[in-house]
């Protein structure tokens, strides 16, 4: 059969393609950065674009041509630099649907979620639910299954924020502790995906996945258990506590970076994420989060990932702040610092030099905290320090006997460099 995937990329659409095409099944894969997935799953053709610009009938109709099914598992939490909610989760939707209905297809596959209740009206689901009530009167035959929390053995968003506040040390202080939370498995997804597409579960079904489940708190606590750590208190915290870190998260996302701390989520699980009351009417029983780890152990690269998940966006405020500081600094004093190149040049071509190595600093330090432009600032960090450090010992060696120690300070820079380009990418 051939099965057209949307979101191909992201955490659920992976696992369906990689599960659709060992089953023999003749797999387009759609997502922005496929690079990566294009290499590891090969036997699926690639398809690189953004859903953001298939926003008439038009721009689907070669995307569709001879596709049985379609599955959406396309989506964003937030707006932001890398995301337009209403594009991708509403008109490009509702663009696929009636490109979908010219060209007959035989079925939509719409992976959504629980859009009702207090939550309802965020962008994030309101845009869904738009999508799904589309899809609904479309003509198109569609089944649209809404999982509960997803998790799997990889982990990306909210699946990988659990293990990180599972590994911090000595205590485990959660917003929203006791907030219901219902899961399921990746696994179970592209289960449900398969019986929808074999016709096991009937045309126009809309279903919830999701087993019934513990709170936030008792989730953290398997998810600490799992990764081999030793009990640890949890610390209820009142909401408020989470606003700056979300306000901050959010700021970031027009920045390009995707954290699960933005503020929508925030909103989702001061509610909850619910399991629903309709009984599944689909022969599959959602497997708990307990089993799925209990089947999954634990293995070192999961604690180093844990341990790292929130180190990292320090690592890299750490490492704007020292580059942002090198260039800063010395233009308070710039006919000082221009001193260290008297010894090679005359004063106005090491004024101008200064002058230039400062400004290189501070684009630097601004550049990594743009997502796009994050990889190209850190060869550049590197680039330059080892030019800085060549340049220091012919210019001024006496430099590194300097009790202050300010080139031999650039050599853990370096290092800390390497290890953000090495924990940068996040699917």
């Amino acid at each position: 059969m051939n099965i057209l995937i949307l979101g191909a990329t992201g955490f659920i659409g992976s696992h369906i393609a990689a599960t659709f095409a060992a089953e023999g099944h003749a797999v387009k894969g759609l997502g922005r950065d496929i690079a990566r997935l294009a290499a590891r799953l090969p036997d699926i053709s690639w398809i690189s674009t953004d859903l953001a610009k298939l926003l008439t009938a038009d721009s689907w109709r070669d995307l569709l041509a001879r596709q049985d099914v379609i599955v959406n598992c396309a989506g964003a939490l937030q707006d932001g630099l890398s995301n337009n909610l209403k594009d991708v989760q509403t008109r490009a939707q509702l663009a696929m649907q009636e490109a979908a209905k010219a060209a007959g297809t035989k079925l939509i596959v719409q992976i959504s979620a629980d859009t009702t209740g207090p939550i309802g009206e965020t962008e994030f689901l309101a845009t869904k639910r738009a999508a799904d009530e589309a899809l609904a009167a479309s003509g198109v035959p569609f089944v649209i299954i809404r999982p509960a929390l997803v998790i799997g053995r990889n982990a990306f968003g909210g699946t990988a924020l659990l293990r990180a506040l599972a590994a911090l040390p000595w205590m485990l202080p959660l917003v929203h502790a006791k907030s219901p939370v219902a899961t399921t498995t990746v696994g179970d997804v592209a289960k449900a995906v398969s019986l929808a597409i074999s016709g096991q579960i009937a045309s126009r079904s809309d279903l919830t996945l999701a087993s019934h489940g513990g709170t936030l708190a008792s989730l953290v606590t398997e998810h600490r258990a799992w990764l081999g750590l030793p009990p640890a208190p949890v610390i209820s915290l009142p909401a408020i506590a989470a606003a700056p870190v979300s306000a901050i998260a959010d700021a970031l996302g027009w920045l390009g970076w995707r954290s699960p701390l933005r503020s929508t989520a925030m909103k989702v699980m001061r509610h909850g994420v619910s399991a629903g009351t309709t009984p599944p009417a689909f022969p599959l029983e959602p497997e708990p989060a307990s089993a799925f780890l209990a089947r999954n152990p634990a293995g070192v690269q999961d604690l180093w990932f844990a341990r790292l998940y929130l180190l990292k966006p320090l690592i890299f405020f750490c490492l704007s702040a020292f580059w942002l500081a090198s260039g800063i600094v010395p233009l308070l004093d710039p006919l000082r610092s221009a001193g260290h190149f008297l010894p090679v040049m005359g004063q106005t071509a090491a004024l101008g030099l200064t002058v230039l190595t400062c400004l290189i600093d501070v684009a630097l330090g601004l550049a990594v905290l743009y997502r796009p432009h994050t990889r190209l600032a850190l060869f550049g960090m590197m680039t330059i320090t080892l030019a800085y450090l060549a340049g220091s010992l012919l210019i001024e060696p006496t430099l590194w006997l300097d009790p202050l120690g300010p080139m031999v300070k650039t050599v853990p820079a370096l290092f800390l460099t390497l290890a953000a380009l090495a924990i940068l990418d996040e699917r």
